[in-house]
């Protein structure tokens, strides 16, 4: 069966402003944002998506994990963390549409923190706030049943990939088909279905948009609980990404400024061949992996030649002669 929901004309008007903002990705350079901006972003993403697990790390213990760097923190979170990078790691690997990578992506998230990661929980179980039970689970012998019907859903179904990132978020979150992870998984997986619409999306952190408007992310899942659907999930996802999309085209024009004043600047003043320790001298403040960068750039852009190899290499404005 499809997943019960509507478009509507606030879905279609979204939609709209996406495919715009996805369209002007060409010209600003940003079908692979640069590696710091990556960073960045990925860093954001397993943050705000275990922050609002409760995990109790913050981004400059994450980096360190991510830089293999010891940190103090509670054993369960740094579990956590080291899961997440290795499963955001592999998103490019994943087949969006195989159920297989999906428990194996869970097993990722889950290594260590739960008896039976990536695989289905074997009880009834609820959610409970406070003392109020906000949602029973669908029986765990419907589970195969649900998550077979719902891959089959998001290969077959003629809806567009973004839209259906949206719903299957909602459903996994509805069944709860695992003991713990429903949660994480539901946002890792919206994030490799919506890479197939555009590869972008590995790199737009839309789980710390969630984050910040968290309280408003779990009132919609129960009201779309208790209509039955999931049209304003849809909806309330779609302005998620929207708003992440224009924040990293802001983030990224910034960088493509902060690059052209540097290199305006250096050549500028760079009149006869030279390394990139002279080019870090003039920009002082930037890392030598961002000098090597801005060379790389130039060398593309064929607005500096280069001669030698290694530490060794040495460039120039293109007039000038050895």
């Amino acid at each position: 069966m499809k997943p019960p929901y509507e478009i509507t004309k606030s879905i279609l008007k979204c939609y709209g402003e996406i495919k715009e903002i996805l369209g002007q990705t060409k010209s600003l350079l940003l079908v692979k944002p640069e590696a710091k901006l990556r960073k960045q972003n990925r860093i954001k993403t397993i943050y705000s998506s275990l922050a609002i697990e409760g995990n109790t790390l913050d981004m400059k213990q994450i980096t360190a994990i991510i830089d293999n760097k010891r940190i103090i923190g509670p054993k369960k979170d740094v579990i956590e963390v080291k899961n997440a990078i290795k499963a955001y790691n592999e998103l490019s690997k994943y087949n969006s549409h195989s159920r297989k990578d999906f428990l194996k992506a869970h097993s990722l998230l889950m290594n260590n923190l739960i008896k039976r990661p990536g695989e289905y929980r074997r009880r009834q179980i609820g959610i409970v706030k406070g003392t109020e039970v906000k949602h029973i689970a669908p029986g765990y012998n419907m589970i195969p049943k649900l998550i077979d019907d719902l891959f089959h859903y998001l290969k077959k179904d003629i809806d567009l990939d973004i839209i259906k990132s949206c719903v299957f978020h909602y459903e996994v979150e509805f069944i709860h088909p695992f003991e713990d992870g429903n949660g994480r998984i539901g946002r890792l997986w919206q994030t490799r279905i919506l890479m197939d619409a555009n590869p972008l999306f590995e790199y737009v952190p839309i789980e710390d948009t969630i984050k910040k408007n968290q309280q408003d992310y779990y009132r919609v899942l129960e009201n779309c609980d208790n209509k039955g659907n999931s049209t304003e999930f849809i909806e309330f996802m779609l302005d998620i990404i929207n708003q992440t999309l224009k924040d990293t085209i802001k983030k990224t024009k910034a960088l493509n400024i902060d690059y052209k004043k540097r290199t305006e600047y250096a050549l500028s003043e760079l009149k006869d061949w030279f390394d990139r320790k002279d080019y870090l001298t003039l920009n002082k403040g930037i890392s030598s992996a961002t000098a090597s960068r801005d060379l790389k750039r130039l060398l593309e852009e064929g607005k500096i030649v280069s001669k030698g190899s290694g530490r060794m290499t040495l460039y120039s404005l293109p007039c000038i002669k050895n």
